[in-house]
């Protein structure tokens, strides 16, 4: 393991001998769609069971859970990553954590799990990220001291999330870059479209169907616990839908209006989708692999994290990408497949253009876009879904990365261990 850190260019560490095995996610259910009811932490849970399972991980054999949330939008939220370890099974005596780098936190919790693996103060851990954001509430802060007549102060946290009170609104930093990279509407619309056509069509093939869990009702029970009872709508029965995918057209996309400038690129249609759930993956120790004889998808070579101006936040991965090229002495064209999350599309082809990227070997399954941004999810999404098609495809070397509000970038880089 070695570590580096630069005051201009950001922080990162190689790893040694760390894995990802495998892992699990829910499907991402639609703004009040059919997840729309479900706390954080049982889609956590659920999460959680299917990485073991998939992984062939007894709880038992967790060391840590380090687990994130964005919008805590359930009243038992402070508790969310050590009821997700408590009922998914893993021994009392296990202790959990929450991470929160905004959209970057899925990949903070890999990350950290690997860094306390290097450290010995771990062989496994269960990384995961959960987010409901149809259950993201009204607030009204200060209520307990009372309201000025008239001003009860409302917000809706949701909306509130989108806005960055020290620069500019998270929509206005992806027209920041649409005026930089001289990106147009259409422009975005086309490369929206792409992503659309590719998870339809991965969806048609049955990419997905390795990674989604099929949910039912159920009641999560454990020694001591009190039991919580998961009600899906009635009639729901093997929810296994991204339900935020639906075919798209150039012609209906044109007729949408600018969301968050005049005249801007960003409109509903080329924006990542509002979306609920929850994923998880296992990273362990080489050790560990090999004891319990187990196949990875893929070993954690890298990770790398860095800061930009806010105004410009969707290039948040380019100087992570960067850095994690440059402490690993890899060039761009050695990268058989990339994955950057899909906040908007302005900010995708911003990045696209700076890293001089092959647009063929990015996001291949569709993205954000298409299947919807659920925040803290989408780090373990992504690292999982191109761990799978790394092996898939024989990629050697493929890298995960992600804008973050108020201004950073993170990235990981893996490694096909079964060429």
């Amino acid at each position: 393991m070695k570590g580096f850190h630069d005051k201009e260019k950001g922080i990162g560490i190689v790893y040694d001998d760390i894995y990802l095995i495998n892992g699990a996610r829910t499907p991402f259910g639609k703004l009040c769609g059919t997840l729309g009811g479900i706390s954080p932490t049982d889609l956590g849970i659920f999460a959680a069971k299917g990485a073991m399972e998939k992984s062939g991980v007894k709880p038992t054999d967790i060391d840590q859970v380090m687990f994130a949330n964005i919008g805590q939008s359930s009243s038992d939220t402070y508790f969310l990553p050590r009821h997700i370890g408590l009922y998914a099974g893993i021994p009392v005596g296990i202790p959990a954590v929450m991470l929160q780098r905004i959209c970057g936190s899925g990949f903070e919790t890999i990350i950290a799990g690997a860094e306390q693996i290097a450290l010995g103060k771990a062989s496994t851990a269960l990384c995961g990220g959960t987010e409901n954001m149809s259950l993201s509430p009204t607030a009204a802060f200060g209520n307990r001291m009372g309201y000025a007549l008239g001003k009860p102060g409302f917000v809706d946290m949701l909306w509130e999330a989108l806005n960055d009170t020290a620069a500019v609104p998270m929509g206005c930093t992806a027209e920041n870059v649409a005026k930089k990279h001289n990106i147009s509407k259409e422009d975005a619309n086309v490369f929206a479209k792409l992503s659309v056509d590719r998870a339809v069509a991965s969806v048609e093939k049955g990419y997905f169907k390795d990674e989604i869990l099929a949910l039912n009702s159920t009641v999560f029970e454990g020694e001591g616990l009190k039991p919580r009872k998961v009600f899906l709508p009635k009639g729901t029965k093997d929810f296994v839908k991204d339900e935020n995918i639906r075919p798209s057209n150039l012609e209906d996309m044109a007729k949408l209006p600018s969301v968050f400038m005049k005249d801007g690129v960003q409109t509903a249609a080329n924006s990542s989708g509002i979306v609920d759930g929850s994923s998880a993956v296992i990273v362990a120790h080489k050790n560990f692999v090999l004891a319990n004889n187990l196949k990875p998808l893929t070993k954690v070579l890298a990770s790398a994290t860095a800061a930009l101006d806010p105004s410009v936040m969707g290039l948040g991965p380019v100087p992570a990408i960067r850095l994690l090229l440059e402490m690993t002495g890899l060039k761009i064209d050695d990268i058989g497949l990339i994955e950057i999350n899909e906040a908007f599309a302005a900010q995708f082809i911003g990045c696209e253009r700076e890293l001089g990227l092959d647009r063929s070997r990015c996001n291949v399954n569709g993205g954000a876009i298409a299947i919807g941004h659920p925040l803290a999810a989408t780090g373990g999404r992504l690292s999982l879904t191109i761990s799978r098609e790394m092996n898939l495809r024989k990629v050697k070397y493929g890298i995960a990365s992600a804008c973050i509000g108020g201004g950073q970038g993170t990235a990981i880089l893996f490694e096909n261990v079964n060429l």
